[in-house]
């Protein structure tokens, strides 16, 4: 769908509904309905176009971008517990692992909706996120309300079936956006500080799916990279908006540039440090029987150094999820990562002699 100009904020419009959803669509989907007669108009007239905009191809097509299945990406890490446990040639163990992948599939796209609908004014206010469905009325806000409940109790419901502690993750990471999108993403330094709280839940959520403990240390190290990855995005924002950034986000005028790139310094190396001190921790040797996990060093800093030439040479990094499936740099250090990781975890110990432990 084309969009030629911004949708008129504030516009009057012929119907009043509860929570303002169907006067958003009806506005900013249909602008000349409010010029029809009202004697001339079928009574029913409303509640049939709601019906055929919800079976729409167009409002299908939308629903499906308001999900943002590209940001699943970031569930993936779910998949660090079955990879580091020693359990990825266990069939039972790889289909709790894709249940706990799909659980939070289904929460975070839940919480997507959500946020879009409770953001849908002022994301028609920024030069990309006036395209998305909700704002842009493609997908009716009255129809993305009741999927997102939908989804929210499938999440609810499917993590208790895999654990009562994964479904207490769950619940936890469910309540944690719903405060955020309620209004903590409007208290600067918090609001990051919560983003990267989701990748630590996603984590401890993995390693409970399978049945195993999380390292502290990988942990730590999962924090400050997710700190330093929400930095880089605030950073972009701030860039791109400018003198608009107020009316998009409220608290970017709290950040500057310089202080959004000393944390982005401050976390990348924290992150970096965390990682080196977990790849060479005894707990990491003495399980896998060597110290082969270090050669996933050079990796991981070249993805940190990647991503910050990304963000300060080429303009990138509001979307780290499609940033890193776009970016060849990006795409090879995590693709060599994972070869090297499951090489460190499952190859026998006879073809790391230089790596190997005497115990």
């Amino acid at each position: 769908m084309q969009l030629t100009s911004d949708p008129v904020i504030g516009t009057p419009t012929c119907e009043s509904t509860p929570f303002g959803w169907q006067d958003d669509d009806v506005s900013t989907s249909h602008p000349t309905s409010c010029t029809a007669s009202a004697d001339s108009a079928e009574p029913d007239t409303v509640t049939d176009q709601a019906l055929r905009n919800l079976c729409s191809r167009g409002a299908v097509h939308g629903g499906i971008r308001s999900l943002r299945p590209h940001q699943w990406l970031k569930n993936s890490l779910l998949f660090g517990g079955l990879i580091f446990s020693g359990h990825l040639t266990e069939p039972a163990a790889i289909v709790m692992a894709m249940s706990a992948f799909g659980v939070f599939c289904l929460a975070a796209s839940a919480v997507y909706l959500l946020n879009d609908l409770m953001d849908r004014h002022t994301d028609r206010l920024h030069p990309v996120k006036r395209y998305r469905p909700i704002a842009s009325g493609q997908f009716p806000a009255a129809s993305a309300a009741i999927v997102c409940l939908l989804m929210f109790a499938a999440a609810l419901a499917g993590g208790f079936v895999i654990g009562i502690s994964f479904g207490g993750i769950v619940c936890l990471y469910i309540a944690q956006n719903l405060a955020y999108t309620m209004g903590l993403k409007r208290v600067a330094i918090l609001d990051i500080m919560i983003i990267a709280n989701g990748f630590i839940l996603r984590a401890v959520a993995g390693a409970f799916a399978v049945s195993t403990t999380a390292s502290p240390w990988l942990v730590i190290c999962a924090q400050m990279l997710a700190l330093f990855v929400a930095c880089g995005k605030r950073r972009h924002e701030l860039a791109l908006l400018k003198e608009h950034a107020s009316s998009h986000r409220s608290n970017l005028t709290e950040y500057s540039t310089s202080l959004l790139d000393l944390m982005m310094a401050i976390t990348g190396s924290a992150g970096m440090m965390t990682y080196v001190l977990y790849t060479l921790s005894p707990w990491v040797c003495v399980r896998y029987g060597s110290y082969a996990m270090a050669l996933t060093i050079p990796m991981v800093l070249y993805g940190i150094f990647r991503f910050l030439f990304l963000v300060h040479h080429r303009g990138r990094g509001g979307e780290p999820s499609l940033l890193f499936v776009s970016d060849r740099g990006l795409l090879i250090s995590g693709f060599l990562w994972v070869i090297v990781t499951c090489f460190a975890v499952y190859a026998p110990q006879e073809w790391l002699p230089w790596y190997r432990i005497e115990l």
